[in-house]
């Protein structure tokens, strides 16, 4: 079930570079050197600088444009004064989308190297990753690799980094999920789970939940903990009846589709929940095509164009 976006936001303040225009002819100069003196001043045009926003992908189209897409136009608007450019990560998901479609997407090496090659001076990088987990610290120290070929090189930060970054996601995704609510129903969210660190988020997250008063929220992930079987305990266990699963994730990829939706497979989210005795549906979204998430990504851009960025 997709949500369409049928409002925008108001964007952020725009932070615009300017470009000078350089040996243009003078007024006085012969005629016969104008058009010289013309193409001198093209050519010394500084490109725009750049934001590469940088994603794991999904070969799921549908959800690539309602997600990633979403995102990406929403920075595009917020800063008309960049180059808007997409990466992925996943050069598997990139080799799939290029067989299937003909249409090559960019690893983030291919990325940086383009804006290397075209003069690019300043880039800004905004992962679309949900925390600080293995995916952000391989473009993270990718890009150190750059940084002495910009002028301007920052990281953004990833989707949960701060508090109050953390209560507007819980926030928007209450909102969306509002439609649903009622006495008997728990909401169940499956994030993708990570050895790192940062897994620990998730648990933050559910007390974020609940100290904002969405006491019939739940957090599973798919290959870590919380697991889709404590979840479904801890719903049960607060007298809950009936549960609606959606993704937590910006995509609603393979894992949406495969390891929470599918009922024929005995170890999905929705399989693990009707063995534990709930009435189940599914809402196959991501959290890319929520407005007030994508602000989130927009305004991580411009702290780090105003040099607060990712550390």
């Amino acid at each position: 079930m997709m949500q369409h976006r049928v409002t925008r936001r108001g964007f952020l303040g725009a932070a615009i570079a300017s470009m000078g225009l350089v040996g243009c002819a003078s007024a006085t100069a012969p005629a016969q050197d104008s058009g010289q003196n013309a193409t001198q001043a093209q050519a010394t045009v500084q490109p725009k600088p750049a934001i590469v926003v940088t994603s794991f992908g999904t070969s799921y189209a549908s959800s690539r444009h309602a997600t990633i897409g979403a995102i990406e136009s929403d920075i595009r608007e917020a800063f008309p004064g960049y180059d808007v450019r997409r990466a992925f990560t996943s050069q598997i998901i990139i080799d799939h989308i290029e067989k299937d479609t003909g249409r090559h997407i960019d690893n983030f090496e291919e990325a940086m190297d383009k804006l290397v090659s075209e003069g690019v001076r300043e880039v800004v990088v905004q992962p679309t990753h949900l925390m600080d987990g293995f995916e952000y610290q391989d473009v993270k120290k990718s890009l150190e690799s750059y940084q002495d070929k910009f002028d301007k090189c920052a990281l953004g930060a990833p989707l949960l980094a701060s508090k109050e970054d953390q209560v507007a996601v819980a926030h928007a995704v209450h909102d969306a999920m509002a439609r649903f609510e009622d006495d008997d129903t728990a909401i169940c969210l499956m994030g993708h789970g990570t050895e790192a660190e940062s897994n620990s988020l998730y648990a933050t997250m559910q007390e974020v939940f609940d100290a904002e008063g969405f006491k019939n929220y739940f957090i599973a992930t798919v290959e870590a903990t919380p697991t889709f079987a404590d979840a479904a305990k801890a719903a049960k266990d607060a007298g809950y009846t009936k549960a609606v699963l959606r993704p937590f994730m910006v995509v609603a990829g393979d894992h949406a589709n495969n390891d929470m939706a599918d009922p024929e497979d005995p170890e999905s989210f929705v399989s693990v929940m009707t063995e534990a005795g709930f009435e189940v549906q599914c809402v196959i979204e991501g959290l890319g095509q929520l407005d007030a998430i994508d602000e989130v990504y927009v305004k991580h851009v411009q702290d780090a164009i105003d040099g607060g960025g990712a550390q």
